[in-house]
């Protein structure tokens, strides 16, 4: 069974960092992209940042660049997000996705989804 999970999520203070994970497993990721997806409470999901399977090609939301960074471990099954200078507004449930292809910045152009883990930043 393919699966992708997520960790790292928790509370933090505004200014500080967090690095969230996922792992996927149940089959060779060989030419998927990843991405990762926030929720807010009340809001559409949204794009944060995404990689392709290289590694070598990432994009950025206008509201993460600069703070946010997206990696893919060297099995490739696994990526990161790493969380600098968090704001409240980063506050969300975070999700990783990935699809067969180029990475993109929509997220019905990804197959699978992980249940995400809750980011909380306090002021």
């Amino acid at each position: 069974q393919v699966q992708l999970v997520e960790s790292g999520g928790g509370l933090v203070q505004a200014g500080g960092s967090l690095r969230l994970s996922c792992a996927a497993s149940g089959r060779t990721f060989s030419n998927y992209a990843m991405g990762w997806f926030r929720r807010a409470p009340g809001k559409e999901r949204e794009f944060v940042a995404a990689v392709s399977w290289s590694g070598g090609t990432t994009s950025y939301a206008d509201s993460v660049k600069g703070r946010f960074t997206i990696s893919r471990g060297n099995a490739k099954n696994t990526v990161y997000l790493q969380m600098n200078s968090l704001k409240p507004e980063d506050t969300a449930v975070y999700s990783c996705a990935a699809r067969r292809g180029p990475s993109s910045f929509y997220s019905y152009e990804y197959d699978l989804w992980g249940q995400g883990t809750q980011v909380t930043v306090s002021s």
